[in-house]
């Protein structure tokens, strides 16, 4: 017997009038190269006072023997549990426009009740825009440009051109979010950042550098990025320090920058040409990894 989607969630009793407010919205669990998305989130949380109006019950929607929770052994007892949270917070930007933010745990199962409930969330407090973002690794060198791509339920909410067309890939629910509330007549976008698949396992604040600055932009939100902005300068301070280390590494570096130049120049086709075969993106990331391995490994 289907349950009430609204039995899967609490609300606070007191939240005030959210009237055109804006829902980002981003789960764990599933992709999101260079932490960008999640690096995101945690931005968001430390630069505006924040509180959760609504709460899920995730008994019922996550599998803790596929991602145990951790908990904390002291000595000769349990001292602590770090017990999954899937929680609408309520914030407030720095003109004191509120939005809201939905974050934790990808759920694993119950995916369309938990979009139901979401949209009656939506529904109950005027939600006029609902936003997710990550990352995805792809065959581009970290010193070029970083892109980010958009999607949304209407045409007129795209800001940002994709470059593929039509293609499947594995669901998630923020996809599914957005799907079905562009179904019910809701506005939905998401955007994601293109991240170099060699620095994709790491953290990457460029990147959420960028789904920032493309959130902020689409929204009107005003969200201090300066600290942002100097952890994206140290990591890629980092990471030319290491690459000028090595000039094995810097032509892996440079050939990928050739093949990237080539595709964003050609006009009319998505091939490189040329006398010389580039390496594939596979062989780039293998090689990269091999030499950030052999640095960590002589630290």
């Amino acid at each position: 017997m289907a349950l009430d989607p609204e039995d899967l969630f609490e609300v606070d009793s007191d939240v005030p009038d959210l009237s055109g407010a804006v829902l980002l919205h981003h789960f764990d669990g599933f992709m999101d190269a260079g932490a960008a998305g999640s690096a995101l989130v945690d931005h968001l949380l430390a630069v505006h006072e924040h509180r959760v109006v609504a709460r899920f019950d995730v008994d019922d929607l996550i599998d803790y023997r596929a991602r145990r929770p951790a908990m904390t052994y002291d000595t000769d007892r349990w001292e602590d549990y770090a017990a999954p949270e899937l929680v609408v917070r309520l914030l407030h930007d720095s003109v004191g426009t509120p939005f809201l933010l939905l974050t934790g745990p990808e759920p694993d199962r119950r995916w369309e009740a938990v979009v139901a409930a979401v949209r009656s969330l939506v529904d109950r407090w005027g939600v006029r825009l609902a936003v997710s973002f990550h990352g995805i690794p792809m065959g581009v060198p970290h010193t070029r440009k970083l892109s980010v791509i958009s999607h949304a339920t209407r045409p007129e909410l795209v800001a940002e051109a994709s470059p593929f067309s039509r293609v499947q890939v594995p669901g998630n629910l923020s996809a599914l979010l957005e799907l079905r509330l562009g179904q019910t007549g809701h506005d939905a976008m998401g955007f994601a950042a293109y991240v170099p698949h060699y620095l994709a396992q790491g953290t990457y604040p460029a990147a959420a550098v960028g789904l920032l600055e493309a959130l902020t932009k689409a929204t009107g939100l005003v969200v201090p990025s300066a600290a942002l902005h100097e952890a994206a300068r140290r990591t890629n301070a980092e990471i030319a320090r290491q690459v000028g280390e090595s000039a094995e590494v810097a032509q892996v570096v440079e050939a990928l920058e050739r093949q990237y130049d080539a595709f964003t120049e050609a006009s009319d086709n998505l091939l490189v040409t040329g006398d010389q075969p580039l390496p594939s993106a596979d062989e780039l990331g293998a090689e990269f990894e091999r030499f950030l391995a052999e640095r960590q490994r002589d630290r």
